[in-house]
C-alpha cells in the first residue's frame, strides 16, 4: 500500500510568522554545482518570501558535502546565526566512499544540532544517480531548497515558541 508523502514545499502558512531579523546561514557544497546551487536559489529565495530580509541571509560555500558541519559550526560560533542550512549533493558512486560521506555529514549535522541548540538543516541529497539529484533540485520532485529553508523556519518558529528558549 502507497501513502502520500507530505510535503515541506507548501509553506504559506508560516509566511511572516518569523521575525526578519533572524540570521539564517547557507551553506553550499561546490561539489555537483548543477544541483547545489538550484537548491541555494530556491532556498534563499523561499527565505525571502518567508519574510527574512536578504542582508540576514549569510551564504557560504565549502569544498564539499563533507565540509558542511565544520563550515555550520563555523556559522555557529562566529557568524551568530540562528540557524543553518547546509546544501549538499553525494551521488553513489562504484566505491563505498558514498555510504561514509554520507554516514559522517548526517551525524555531524545532527550533533551540531544538539551541541549548539541550533537548527542545522540537513539539506544534502543522497541520490543513486545525477538523474535523480535533479529531480529533486527543481525537478519532478520539487526542489529540497525550499524544503531545508521551510525546515529551519519552523525549528525557528518551535524555539521561539519553547518555554526552554527563555533560559538559552
Amino acid at each position: 500500500m502507497s501513502l502520500k508523502k507530505g510535503n515541506l514545499s507548501e509553506y504559506k502558512k508560516i509566511i511572516g510568522k518569523l521575525s526578519p531579523a533572524n540570521s539564517i546561514g547557507i551553506l553550499v557544497s561546490e561539489w555537483n554545482p548543477e544541483i547545489t546551487e538550484s537548491l541555494c536559489k530556491a532556498a534563499v529565495e523561499t527565505l525571502i518570501d518567508l519574510g527574512i530580509k536578504k542582508p540576514n541571509i549569510l551564504l557560504h560555500h565549502v569544498p564539499g558535502s563533507f565540509e558542511l558541519p565544520l563550515g555550520a559550526q563555523y556559522m555557529i560560533k562566529y557568524k551568530n546565526v540562528d540557524a543553518v542550512i547546509c546544501l549538499g549533493c553525494v551521488i553513489q558512486g562504484e566505491t563505498r566512499h558514498f555510504e561514509f560521506i554520507c554516514q559522517a555529514v548526517s551525524q555531524q549535522i545532527a550533533r551540531l544540532n544538539i551541541d549548539y541548540n541550533v537548527p542545522v538543516i540537513f539539506g544534502v541529497l543522497t541520490t543513486d544517480n545525477f538523474q535523480q539529484a535533479k529531480e529533486r533540485a527543481g525537478g519532478k520532485h520539487g526542489n529540497k531548497g525550499v524544503e531545508a529553508a521551510v525546515a529551519a523556519v519552523k525549528m525557528l518558529l518551535l524555539r521561539d515558541k519553547t518555554p526552554i528558549n527563555k533560559n538559552l
